[in-house]
């Protein structure tokens, strides 16, 4: 059991790896470029926000 529990952990961190990218993106360019790192950090919640839903009911 501990073997198919690691693997859907490991699916779950490869599917959120844009958001993750996104996130750090949208916190590095804050300074720079506000409105760009805006929509970025919009993205990466949506997108965390959807994924943590499918996937959670995957693991249900």
């Amino acid at each position: 059991m501990g073997g198919i529990f690691s693997l859907i952990i490991i699916i779950y961190i490869i599917c959120h790896i844009p958001a993750i990218i996104a996130l750090i993106m949208g916190l590095v360019a804050l300074k720079s470029n506000p409105e760009y790192a805006k929509k970025l950090l919009i993205f990466a919640g949506i997108y965390f926000l959807i994924g943590g839903g499918i996937c959670g009911t995957i693991l249900s």
